[in-house]
């Protein structure tokens, strides 16, 4: 097969691997003022029922001139048609590419009446090609903004994370409907110093109308919503969200809070907005806001992970927890008793997500050493963030496409095993997770502390020769992930050992404890908490009340 035929066959693959993957994601986007390093960051959570998680490779490379490049659907892999392909792409591994861009996404939908079915560019297409033909975050906002003002824009309202290693931006894009070809979009730099975020609910209002610097949109975005009958006054009160996607109660508290979430944990002062994301207060949460502290890389993993915890939100709290604090609700998401409406709640971390990713973008060192894709499988709460250097030449097996699907188990696929432990974790999560927090803390204690040691390493490399830089970077990544998986793999046994039935079998460090004889200790059997005995006593009355028989005694 060609390299251009495998190319292709890869994003056919991709798209029918991936089905609704816009469907519920959350973004944060950290610049460098922000961060505790000065690098950027942007962080992802691909989460869709349907998605399996891996991670992709496209090697850079020079195309004939008249190459046509073939359009899938990300979400579908339907057939959408061709364009023209560009003389050089990049490699592109996962969402960073080999000059530190990087790209994520939320799906806002936005009116219905904007899709335009006969456009080419879809959305996950706009990423991965704009990846493929960019070396900064602006260079990205045209290819994307270009592709679907010429071929039609297929998907319907999307918000982008963009950055790249000096400056991060946010982007937010809707159809025009069949027969009026391209999008209309506003992009905005973050201000330096500010984190921002975005989950499925389109959140830019107002923008400036005359800084090129920070504030990109396109040309028809006030008259087109004007001639749609979405606004009616002066450009200057334009607000993007209110004319294109309109808030309700369901964006207010499916979206809108998981931002919320991750804004209170780098600024306690933003706990005032909780009324807000609940449908109570009136008051606006900002689009960006500026954390109390720095924020670092591990930082932002461990909001990727946030469940409301602390909060009146916190869903280890509520009935729907059950008796081990269980911070997940199967869907659907909203549901009916005696025709009266409910819902869950939706965290950042969620049991459906595919993968998840925080993008570690650094200036001050050569590209394949300063962008790192610190990835991910499954539910962020119970999975490893892995380094992956943006120099590497191959992608680790455990992650790769190809190794197993979302209906066929493989033992070597990250993905599965994760899943094995997260789906163990369900049945007993206030036990269960303590001991997973313990092994996914060591591993990335590890990473942290290995990596200023890889990075003197690869750059000393680097200096010699950049070919043995990528190829120190690429062992380390595949020979992480390998480990990483071999963890997880005892993980899985060893919490199906000490748990089995329900009870409780001991242990230290990891080690059972036996008796004398070499045998093990007696199980011991935790129960339930009080809380959940008395919502059953109180649910149940006499029912399971131990009661006497006449004329038992006190004691038999």
């Amino acid at each position: 097969m060609s390299k251009a035929k495998f190319l292709l066959s890869l994003m056919m693959g991709i798209g029918l691997l991936f089905p609704q993957l816009g469907s519920a994601c959350t973004n944060f986007l950290i610049t460098r003022g922000a961060s505790a390093d000065n690098s950027t960051m942007i962080s992802y959570s691909a989460d869709s029922h349907d998605l399996y998680g891996e991670l992709y490779y496209w090697p850079g490379q020079t195309w004939p001139d008249n190459a046509m490049l073939e359009v899938y659907e990300w979400d579908t892999g339907k057939y959408l048609g061709k364009i023209k392909q560009a003389k050089q792409t990049y490699t592109v591994i996962g969402n960073i590419n080999e000059h530190q861009v990087a790209i994520a996404e939320t799906t806002f939908g936005g009116r219905s009446e904007l899709r335009d079915t006969t456009g080419i560019m879809d959305y996950g297409s706009l990423i991965y090609i704009a990846l493929q033909r960019s070396k900064t975050a602006r260079e990205a906002i045209k290819v994307m903004t270009d592709l679907v003002a010429e071929y039609g824009y297929y998907s319907s309202g999307e918000s982008f994370s963009i950055a790249d290693k000096n400056e991060v931006w946010i982007m937010e894009m809707i159809g025009k409907g069949v027969g009026n070809k391209g999008a209309v979009w506003v992009a905005l730099k973050i201000p330096d110093g500010m984190v921002s975020g975005h989950a499925n609910q389109a959140r830019i209002t107002n923008f400036p109308l005359n800084d090129e610097e920070n504030c990109l949109y396109s040309e028809d975005v006030f008259s087109f919503a004007k001639d749609k009958g979405y606004f009616d006054g002066k450009k200057k009160d334009f607000s993007f969200c209110d004319a294109y996607a309109p808030l309700d109660y369901g964006a207010l508290r499916f979206c809108e809070a998981r931002v919320w979430a991750g804004f209170r944990l780098m600024n306690p002062e933003m706990d005032k907005y909780e009324g807000y994301v609940k449908g109570e207060d009136s008051e606006r949460m900002p689009l960006w806001m500026k954390p109390s502290k720095k924020i670092s890389y591990r930082d932002v993993q461990n909001i990727m992970r946030n469940h409301f915890e602390g909060t009146s939100l916190d869903m280890t709290k509520d009935p729907g927890a059950g008796p081990f604090g269980k911070p997940y609700r199967f869907r659907p998401l909203t549901w009916e008793v005696e025709g009266e409406k409910y819902i869950n709640e939706r965290a950042i971390a969620t049991q459906q997500t595919g993968f998840s990713f925080v993008a570690q973008l650094r200036s001050w060192m050569p590209d394949a050493i300063g962008g790192i894709l610190w990835f991910g499988v499954d539910d962020a709460a119970t999975s490893v963030y892995v380094p992956i250097y943006c120099g590497i030449q191959a992608i680790p097996h455990e992650f790769a496409v190809g190794n197993g699907s979302l209906l066929e188990y493989s033992s070597t696929s990250a993905f599965w095993i994760f899943n094995r432990v997260s789906n163990q974790a369900y049945a007993r999560y206030s036990y269960m997770i303590e001991d997973i927090k313990k092994v996914q803390k060591r591993l990335e204690d590890k990473f942290n502390d290995f990596m200023p040691v890889i990075d003197e390493a690869a750059l000393a490399l680097h200096k010699e020769d950049p070919q043995k830089a990528k190829a120190f970077l690429t062992e380390y990544a595949l020979t992480q992930s390998t480990l990483t998986l071999n963890e997880w793999k005892a993980l899985d046994e060893f919490l199906m050992v000490k748990y089995l039935d329900g009870n409780l079998h001991r242990e230290v460090d990891g080690e059972f404890l036996r008796n004398a004889h070499g045998n093990p200790l007696p199980a011991e059997f935790p129960g339930y908490s009080n809380d959940y005995y008395k919502r059953i006593a109180d649910e149940t009355g006499d029912r399971l009340k131990l009661k006497k028989l006449p004329g038992e005694e006190d004691g038999n």
